[in-house]
């Protein structure tokens, strides 16, 4: 398996070394070497629905009924969830909400109170 980076465009695994750039062949985009260090020590940044970016301690209100997975429970719009932590994955918010108890969410159906 090749330690190379994947296409920062397309996301393909398939890229090769050509002097100093890196190519793509998929969608043939090229970009440093230099480029590729730089957005490795990047940070992630995770936005809500509206596009407001969101940080750990953040109080977030939920857009949309949510089903709890495993239980009959539904996290209801407009529940209010404070203190959040983010994490990286697809569920990209690990939180307690009062009355379900600790749950993850996805950053699309919440909304910065």
């Amino acid at each position: 398996m090749s330690a190379l980076p994947k296409c920062p465009k397309c996301s393909s695994e398939y890229t090769y070394e050509d002097g100093s750039m890196y190519v793509c062949p998929e969608c043939a985009h090229e970009w440093s070497k230099d480029a590729a260090a730089d957005s490795a020590e990047q940070k992630r940044v995770w936005r809500d629905a509206n596009g407001n970016e969101l940080q750990d301690g953040d109080s977030v209100t939920v857009i949309k009924d949510l089903k709890v997975k495993g239980s009959s429970a539904v996290v209801k719009v407009g529940t209010k969830v404070k203190n959040i932590r983010l994490v990286d994955g697809d569920h990209d918010i690990d939180c307690k909400i009062d009355g379900i108890g600790a749950m993850q969410l996805k950053s699309e159906f919440v909304k910065k109170a």
